[in-house]
């Protein structure tokens, strides 16, 4: 059995403090790191202050998102052998030609075939910039098909689409051997998880979910790859996989009381609250951080919203407890069928002590999973 094992990163920020985290994971052996893609950040600027996190005070604006392309860009001659990945961007801010043009481009400067993640597109990165947001499963999948395309060959392609057309398009520039792109897909949804079936090389869920539902949804992605007479072990099962680690399995749960790690309650859809029993402060229809648009919450609606989140949707949040509790946990899921965890070190929110120990953690669990692994190979 192959498990590989990534780093994740938000892209905000220090570039300095990315690259950090990248010499990090390549010097622990660690096979991959994932950069998200955004335009505006998760937390709300109108609430980022010391009483929030200490974070302000090095950070004082939080929208600092770098431009995922030119940061993998940068880092590619240090990332040697690692795999370097985008999780996730979407059709409704750039071009399905562009995103095949940079990810080619990525590939010149890369030992790995990068991957392109590829998600249907969360609302804060679209709606402030009139950007469209309907119909983002069809947009996704013309999305895909014409990544294809020009992945497999220089054209010229044509493509009538609902949403997108080529007429004679080129795309002239090719990956060096052995590292054409892979395009995973963020799906969570039935209809993305048949996309990813498909049409993709790795599925990528936004949400940790429990290890049966991970393998139900996996069986989905199986089952649409071999009605497109597409090899389903071909697939990459990926997922991220937030952790909020401590010496003891109560300490890591002291830790949830953290504002910001608290906060990330609320990316979650009203959906996964009532399967825990409780109601979403944002109602009963809210999809989750796909429709945030944290922006425009106010300091009132955080502080009302804050104040109706239980402990148990926090901790539902993350894989949280001791080192062996973390490593426990991904093994369930390895079990359910993740091939490929990307550790989001999200404990580091909660203070630099938590921080440090969290990333010592993670290189801790990388070599622990690739024991594991080749024991069971």
């Amino acid at each position: 059995m192959s498990v590989k094992i990534g780093l994740v990163w938000d892209a905000v920020g220090s570039v300095q403090a990315g690259r950090g985290l990248l010499d990090f994971a390549r010097g622990q052996g660690l096979d991959a790191f994932l950069v998200f893609d955004h335009l505006i950040n998760v937390f709300p600027r109108q609430v980022w202050d010391a009483e929030l996190t200490p974070l302000a005070e090095a950070m004082p604006e939080p929208d600092q998102c770098l431009d995922f392309a030119t940061v993998l860009g940068n880092f590619a001659p240090h990332a040697g052998p690692m795999q370097l990945i985008v999780a996730v961007t979407d059709p409704g801010r750039r071009h399905p030609a562009v995103l095949a043009q940079t990810a080619l481009t990525l590939a010149q400067f890369t030992e790995r075939a990068p991957v392109l993640g590829i998600g249907a597109g969360a609302f804060e990165n679209l709606v402030p910039y009139g950007l469209p947001h309907d119909r983002q499963v069809e947009r996704t999948e013309e999305t895909l098909q014409i990544l294809r395309m020009f992945f497999e060959g220089v054209g010229p392609h044509d493509f009538r689409g609902k949403h997108f057309t080529l007429d004679q398009a080129l795309m002239g520039l090719r990956a060096p051997e052995g590292r054409t792109p892979e395009v995973w897909v963020g799906a969570n949804g039935p209809r993305m998880l048949k996309l990813t079936g498909r049409y993709a090389d790795g599925w990528v869920p936004s949400e940790l979910v429990e290890p049966a539902e991970y393998g139900r949804r996996w069986g989905i992605v199986r089952d649409a790859a071999e009605a497109a007479d597409r090899d389903p072990d071909a697939i990459v099962a990926a997922g991220g996989v937030p952790i909020v680690v401590a010496d003891t399995d109560a300490e890591a749960h002291k830790l949830l009381q953290t504002k910001l790690i608290r906060y990330m309650a609320l990316h979650a859809s009203a959906a996964s609250w009532r399967k825990l029993g409780y109601e979403h402060p944002f109602g009963p229809g809210y999809q989750g951080l796909k429709e945030m648009l944290p922006h425009k919450l106010t300091r009132a609606e955080f502080d009302r919203a804050m104040s109706d989140i239980p402990d148990e949707v926090v901790a539902a949040q993350a894989i949280v407890g001791s080192r062996e509790t973390v490593l426990n946990r991904i093994g369930d899921l390895i079990d359910a069928g993740m091939r490929h965890p990307m550790l989001i070190p999200m404990s580091a929110l909660a203070s630099p002590d938590a921080a440090n120990y969290t990333v010592e953690t993670v290189a801790w669990l990388g070599t622990q999973l690739r024991a594991t692994a080749a024991v069971g190979a």
